[in-house]
């Protein structure tokens, strides 16, 4: 089920809520605490430059007294601050109170601040620009309740820009309107049969075909009569009012990733098959928030170089962050009932139907196998940082950000709540 579809859901039967609202919130052996700051980073005021020096992988001995000297500590709480530079580790934050969720007490950073008036900001937006592009038509409660304003600005909290922030929300909110018209709404014309015609089409709108003078006038009426279509065009015209080429090259290859994870899952849906948990959490990376957290960089005014974002070590790190972050939304999104199809894909429903165990010890397992993936992200992110350029350890630390203000979201969202 897509992230919006979930608005609309009923809650789980009781004694599913009751479960996972207990575990979650009472999960055994609870660790240290995330740190707010990716250790060799720590968040500065929004607008502070890059510093200057030698750069590269390997060149940033020369920087790092001169990063000791000025490490800061943070910044007040709720106030916008960008991830910055520094060797100082990041101080112990307290986690998020997870509000009776159900959610176990999951490794993960606090978010780094709460604008409640930029996010209404963001989120009125955005509701505004989905009725534009006519999506969602008659259904833009469900974008308004579900407060991707929100959501980006807790994930984003090195811009204090509300066009920056809404850029990014448009590129997230179209990608998740093609899973729904797509993929998982029948009500909203999604046709398993077409599902690889619909996806190969919706790319053209990122990607455009150039066709001969004698079909491209038809061709271009078509893609304006499709509303995802629209909303994928649209949102990336306004992205690139502030991202390099390389920086829409980069999103267009994560969302063309993205449309193959949402073929692989049409493909289990068609087959009545559940995925066994190695295939699911492979899939779990290419159909995940990466696509959202790719733009970290774009909404924080900054470019990471294609050649560093595309570092074996770097992608490493950063597609184990994603599915982190996504596994969250699969713990959260079982206090919603299962779709229409009677078949609902999560890591805990996977681990339960592989292993044959309760889904008390599924549950248990996703939330250990999240902390893995998070404490593997501090770890290696960490190490690259003091090696890594200013711009690589600004992308480490707000994709660490990132984490926290996606974790925050989800336990706040309605959607997840029964609200």
């Amino acid at each position: 089920m897509s992230l919006l579809s979930r608005i609309t859901a009923p809650p789980a039967r009781h004694d599913v809520a009751r479960l996972v609202a207990t575990l979650l919130a009472h999960r055994q052996g609870a660790r240290r605490p995330a740190p707010q700051a990716l250790p060799g980073t720590t968040p500065r005021p929004a607008g502070t430059s890059l510093p200057t020096g030698p750069t590269g992988l390997g060149t940033s001995a020369a920087r790092l007294a001169a990063g000791k000297a000025g490490a800061a500590g943070k910044p007040a709480a709720g106030a916008p601050g960008t991830p910055g530079v520094s060797v100082a580790s990041g101080a112990s934050g307290a986690p998020s109170d997870d509000r009776g969720t159900g959610v176990p007490e999951l490794y993960c950073p606090p978010a780094l601040r709460d604008d409640p008036a930029l996010a209404r900001e963001v989120n009125d937006r955005l509701v505004e620009w989905a009725d534009e592009a006519g999506i969602y038509d008659g259904r833009l409660d469900r974008v308004r309740a579900a407060d991707f304003g929100r959501l980006m600005m807790l994930a984003h909290p090195d811009s204090d820009d509300p066009d920056r922030l809404l850029a990014a929300g448009k590129c997230a909110l179209a990608e998740w309107a093609t899973d729904d018209y797509y993929c998982d709404d029948e009500t909203m014309g999604s046709r398993p049969e077409l599902l690889g015609s619909h996806l190969g089409l919706a790319y053209t709108a990122l990607d455009p075909s150039h066709l001969p003078a004698r079909y491209a006038p038809a061709w271009e009426e078509e893609m304006r009569e499709d509303p995802v279509r629209v909303a994928l065009r649209s949102g990336l015209d306004h992205l690139s009012r502030y991202a390099e080429p390389s920086q829409v090259a980069r999103l267009r290859h994560e969302v063309a990733v993205l449309f193959v994870g949402y073929e692989q899952e049409g493909s289990w849906r068609s087959q009545g098959r559940m995925p066994g948990v190695r295939e699911y959490l492979a899939h779990r990376q290419i159909n995940s928030f990466l696509p959202c957290i790719a733009l970290t960089d774009v909404v924080g005014g900054y470019a990471l170089p294609a050649s560093v974002y595309a570092e074996p070590r770097v992608r490493r790190a950063v597609t184990m962050a994603a599915t982190a972050a996504t596994l969250v939304n699969d713990l959260y999104s079982m206090t919603k009932e299962h779709d229409s199809t009677g078949v609902e894909f999560n890591l805990p429903v996977v681990i339960a139907e592989e292993d044959g165990c309760s889904l008390r010890e599924a549950i248990e397992r996703s939330a250990e196998i999240h902390d893995e993936l998070v404490h593997t992200y501090e770890t290696e992110a960490a190490a690259l940082a003091l090696t890594g350029t200013p711009e690589l350890r600004r992308f480490l630390a707000g994709v660490w950000a990132w984490l926290g203000g996606n974790r925050e979201w989800h336990a706040g969202s309605p959607r997840y709540n029964g609200e």
